[in-house]
């Protein structure tokens, strides 16, 4: 219901969106992409044919490039990423987290590369490169190292001093993970509890310790499920050894539950998800002629099938009316079973 929900948004979308630029009017085009996320975005650059989705692209604020750059499958991106001006690049990044910037890292050019790393200080180096030497399907590949931590023999007040000495905190902050002086994971503060309970309690009265971490090897489909059982919204990555690594999200495992889905409903139909719906008829033709064969084969077997047996249909034509929906029935079981 809710993905239905999603993909009529995206209709209206690209109905408004399309209205604008047929007529010409740049300024609507622009307030329009203004009212919307980057992942909205990226769904629309994903349903344009290139003359369009170049034209849509420029009027992209720059500060929301890289939102989108991160939403839109690997084909699209690197056509974006052709029409982007380097400095444009450059900046773009700079507006990302690192889990989201190392999943894209690796499709920019070398030049905005170096530029990008030479623009970070040692620390946030250090997580990206962190991040990117795990799987990218793992949980250390999902997590994003910007996390908040606390010892658990200080007060409630100096949490709350920290906090606002530390100004700017991470998106979808919902709990502060509780460490030693180690880094090691010993439990959860929910952020609740940080702004209602009494300033002179300490972090060891309130953190929960009944929740364990993620291993930074679990597989992200499994993450996918350890979130869906516990309703998590957020939760810690640790090393084996208990040392916390950084935390996966909600938002994280959303786009994992949502490009498994496309990648099942795709795979069904011979595509892939990382491919452009709109690449060139010969460039669309290379990748399923895989699948074209084997349609043709198959084809050409029940048609030696039912040459086979000639002599009974020629004594019984009724028969010849059964073989469409035989066909039909088992296509459509072959799909159901597919997807």
């Amino acid at each position: 219901m809710r993905e239905h929900q999603l993909e009529e948004k995206t209709a209206r979308h690209l109905d408004r969106l399309s209205e604008a630029l047929d007529s010409g009017v740049q300024s609507k085009v622009k307030h329009l992409l203004n009212s919307l996320s980057g992942a909205e975005i990226g769904d629309l650059l994903e349903s344009l044919p290139h003359a369009k989705r170049q034209a849509v692209w420029e009027l992209v604020k720059v500060d929301l490039d890289g939102d989108v750059l991160v939403e839109v499958n690997d084909e699209v991106r690197a056509g974006l990423i052709r029409d982007t001006a380097p400095d444009d690049l450059i900046q773009a990044m700079g507006e990302l987290d690192i889990d989201d910037l190392a999943d894209i890292l690796d499709d920019l050019p070398d030049d905005v590369v170096t530029e990008v790393l030479r623009a970070m200080d040692r620390q946030d180096r250090e997580r990206l490169a962190q991040v990117m030497s795990y799987p990218e399907d793992s949980a250390g590949g999902l997590m994003n190292p910007d996390v908040v931590t606390v010892r658990p023999d200080v007060s409630l007040d100096v949490v709350l001093r920290y906090l606002r000495l530390r100004g700017e905190l991470p998106e979808v902050f919902d709990q502060l993970f509780v460490v030693d002086r180690a880094g090691k994971y010993l439990g959860q503060l929910k952020l609740s509890d940080v702004l209602t309970k009494e300033p002179t309690s300490e972090v060891s009265e309130l953190m929960d310790t009944s929740k364990d971490a993620i291993p930074v090897e679990m597989s992200a489909r499994q993450v996918a499920i350890e979130f869906e059982h516990a309703n998590l919204v957020s939760a810690p990555v640790t090393e084996p050894n208990g040392l916390l690594l950084g935390r996966i999200t909600i938002d994280d495992v959303v786009d994992v539950i949502r490009e498994e889905g496309e990648h099942m409903v795709l795979t069904a139909a011979g595509l892939d998800e990382e491919d452009d719906m709109f690449a060139p008829v010969m460039q669309s033709a290379r990748r399923r002629w895989v699948w074209l064969g084997v349609n043709l084969i198959t084809t050409l077997l029940a048609a030696l099938v039912l040459f086979a047996f000639q002599p009974t249909l020629d004594q019984l034509v009724e028969l010849a009316v059964l073989f469409p929906i035989v066909m039909s029935m088992g296509g459509i079981a072959g799909t159901q079973t597919l997807t």
